[in-house]
């Protein structure tokens, strides 16, 4: 039978990132608290989160090839961001001032790329930005704290305005001309849809505006018709609904964990069937075990599928926890 409370004590003797997000979002315990202040000074002294950021330093590192690379820095960023820090936290100011000095007039942050020629680029590195990664370093400055700044909101609002009746599409910048994922451009990108949910979900007044409306539509949609949908062969088959974190790609707790920041996914049928899937997965202890993991995080917490994971399950509890809010 499965638990109905979280593994609190559990969580609690895990990594300090683990126990600082478990008072946060499990514990409901308010930031200022002297438990939850000396857990978040830990996670900052933690010395893999400390080498975390001292890469990040060197933003944006390596040209983007696979956006679905669990070691770019774009994911590695949002990880932080997921995480909790802060822009004033010791080695976030100088990662926010080279994202922000690479900016399209147009609003969002730019990354270097190379597009070959038989894929409709130029074959050269150049700046640009895609709608795989553009909404994740934008979502990464929102939760830093940095929503309200005048160009993180231009970028905001720029991608916001790029979605479609059904959602947003695969959408990139001028500079890497006409290259897009493989698929029907009048499809909506599944990836674009949960970065861009992912983005708005940080500001709570963009929670209900029609285009955050658009993308859980598209996303539940994609989930009821799993067996006919594929667009930009994007599945959500076994592998989508195998256990995984961190947060990188398109799989059954992200999309879980996105959906339920919204009032407007938590009641549908279609989220709880979904819900239903990660439930079945929990354990008589309230833990959750990953059926997958990324290599590029194999020397984390969550870098094994031996033992349950402190980290999926909290992800997992903190999904549970909004309902009931």
């Amino acid at each position: 039978m499965p638990a109905s409370q979280p593994p609190l004590d559990w969580l609690l003797q895990g990594p300090a990132w683990v126990q600082y997000r478990t008072r946060l979002d499990l514990m409901a315990e308010p930031e200022a608290s002297p438990q939850v202040s000396d857990a978040r000074a830990r996670m900052l002294a933690d010395a893999p989160l400390q080498a975390l950021v001292a890469e990040l330093g060197n933003w944006p590192g390596k040209v983007v090839a696979s956006h679905k690379s669990a070691g770019q820095p774009f994911h590695k960023l949002a990880f932080l961001a997921d995480l909790g820090l802060k822009a004033s936290d010791p080695g976030i100011p100088p990662i926010v001032d080279r994202i922000l000095s690479h900016q399209d007039p147009a609003g969002p942050f730019q990354l270097p790329m190379n597009i070959g020629a038989a894929y409709g680029g130029t074959g050269v590195e150049t700046w640009g930005w895609a709608l795989c990664d553009a909404p994740l370093t934008l979502y990464a400055l929102a939760s830093f704290g940095l929503a309200a700044h005048p160009r993180v909101r231009q970028g905001i609002d720029y991608l916001t305005g790029l979605v479609r009746a059904n959602g947003w599409p695969c959408a990139v910048s001028k500079e890497l001309g006409s290259w897009r994922g493989p698929g029907r451009k009048e499809d909506p990108c599944p990836f674009a849809n949960l970065a861009m949910l992912k983005l708005l979900s940080v500001t709570e007044e963009l929670h209900a505006v029609p285009a955050a409306l658009s993308g859980i539509e598209t996303l539940l949609s994609l989930w009821q018709n799993s067996q006919s949908q594929h667009p930009y062969i994007f599945y959500m088959g076994d592998d989508f609904r195998k256990l995984k974190v961190p947060f990188i790609w398109y799989d059954l707790v992200h999309v879980l964990d996105i959906l339920s920041r919204f009032p407007a996914a938590r009641s549908d049928a279609r989220f709880l069937d979904m819900l239903a899937v990660l439930t079945a997965k929990m354990d008589s202890d309230g833990c959750f075990t990953l059926e997958s993991v990324w290599q590029a995080w194999k020397d984390w917490e969550f870098g094994q599928k031996k033992t349950p994971s402190r980290w999926l399950t909290l992800c997992a509890w903190r999904i549970l926890r909004r309902l009931e809010n």
